[in-house]
């Protein structure tokens, strides 16, 4: 049953509060057959002095200067030895089932390249289940249909791994638009075996900020696959701009607005008034 090895991949970049629990759900998985590879992406030294004590619990500790998510998941993927790859962001962490139903997957089904499944999405306020898709390349071209990702190393091999000049984020996405562009799909396990920390000044927020300039970088990148696509692409970006408008207009037609924008006119004309006079 667990013939064929999975290595974990933790990149780690200042994350001392949290990278014990990632390396701790590695280590409980019921997949026997792992090996955890831990990447120190340039980090401080308080991150520093726990890597050195979780080393010996795990199977390779890699440093690195900063050189960004991609590079270090490359450089782990590299130094790996098993027929699967598994991520763990260093934040984030799984349950002990996850490898080995992902697993289950990849030899009971067809056409699979990427195994994600359900998670929660949970920061210290609050949590939320957040149910990815998957699906193929078509489905990808508009979003990201996966969170947490086992996939084989070869596919990985043969798409050149992660792109290393997205260093403001949604390096993942880009890489699974080029895993599934010769074909195959993602399957999603409908449990929730991941565990996803939406912590403040993460990576996700900040490449949330940068949002457009990426996404411009993506699809020119890819501007074959979405010009392919066209109809389907044009399709849904009418419908988030549809969607969009009635909202807003949902918003202005509501009491609270029409109320508050009565309130705010006599200050807004005197601000016109100021600067006329200036």
């Amino acid at each position: 049953m667990f013939e064929d090895k999975v290595s974990i991949i933790i990149p780690c970049y200042n994350d001392h509060l949290y990278i014990q629990e990632a390396v701790n759900s590695a280590l409980n998985q019921t997949y026997e057959n792992i090996e955890i590879i831990v990447i120190d992406d340039g980090s401080n030294k308080q991150t520093k002095r726990i890597l050195n004590r979780l080393k010996p619990k795990i199977d390779k500790l890699i440093t690195q200067g900063n050189l960004g998510a991609s590079a270090a998941r490359n450089n782990g993927i590299a130094a790996s030895s098993g027929k699967f790859i598994m991520i763990l962001d260093s934040d984030d962490y799984y349950e002990s089932e996850f490898c080995t139903k992902a697993i289950n997957v990849f030899n009971n089904k067809t056409g699979v390249k990427l195994v994600s499944c359900y998670a929660q999405w949970f920061s210290e306020e609050n949590a939320r289940l957040f149910k990815p898709t998957g699906g193929i390349l078509a489905d990808f071209l508009l979003k990201n249909c996966v969170l947490s990702v086992i996939f084989r190393k070869k596919d990985f091999d043969l798409v050149g791994g992660y792109d290393v000049n997205m260093q403001k984020g949604f390096e993942d996405w880009e890489f699974y638009i080029r895993l599934l562009k010769s074909g195959g799909h993602a399957s999603i396990i409908p449990e929730v075996l991941f565990n996803y920390r939406n912590k403040q000044n993460s990576r996700n927020e900040k490449a949330n900020l940068k949002k457009y300039d990426i996404l411009e970088y993506i699809y020119n990148k890819h501007a074959d696959l979405y010009k392919e696509h066209f109809s389907l692409f044009i399709h849904e970006w009418l419908k988030s701009n549809r969607r969009s408008e009635a909202f807003k207009q949902q918003v202005m037609d509501s009491l609270d607005y029409k109320i508050g924008n009565k309130i705010l006119k006599p200050f807004r004309f005197l601000g016109l008034f100021k600067r006329k006079q200036n």
